[in-house]
């Protein structure tokens, strides 16, 4: 394992402020850590901060069993926060897989990089955008009761490239 020193995230502006997005393998496992123990304040769980917990479980554990230990961890992030999971509200089943697939599909055209060059890859892919699943579903599809709660396959055609 490749581990540099920490404090070394990228800052972004997001709509609460700066935030810094990890960018180093400790700083990535320190995020996590954080999420995982339930600690990670609302305003670092931001679009870069599920990339980075998606690439991190993707990386350890596979797709497949990323996307379970998501299912569970988002919610629980989410219910520590004061964030309901509700049907307006919260975990999103498609929104979350297609991004676990779509993670898992770097990662495996990525043999032999490091985790913080997967990263880097993921945050400048067309993934970095949180529009990137509206090029998979129509809005009405993809923010409907249905597709929050369950897997909603893609509606537009992916180039050959499954996101399932």
């Amino acid at each position: 394992m490749h581990f540099c020193p920490l404090n070394s995230g990228v800052r972004r502006q997001t709509q609460s402020g700066m935030v810094d997005t990890p960018t180093t393998f400790a700083d990535v496992a320190a995020f996590i850590g954080e999420f995982e123990g339930r600690r990670l304040p609302k305003a670092r769980w931001t679009h870069e901060g599920h990339l980075v917990a998606g690439l991190w479980y993707v990386w350890h554990f596979g797709a497949a069993e990323a996307l379970e230990k998501l299912r569970v961890k988002i919610r629980d992030h989410n219910t520590s926060v004061g964030t309901l999971n509700t049907d307006s509200s919260g975990y999103h089943e498609t929104i979350t897989r297609l991004y676990v697939e779509g993670i898992g599909r770097l990662c495996s055209s990525s043999p032999g990089s490091t985790l913080e060059e997967v990263l880097a890859k993921l945050l400048s892919s067309p993934m970095a955008s949180s529009e990137w699943p509206l090029s998979f579903h129509s809005a009405e599809r993809l923010f409907s009761v249905r597709a929050r709660r369950e897997w909603v396959p893609p509606e537009v055609a992916t180039g050959g490239q499954s996101v399932a």
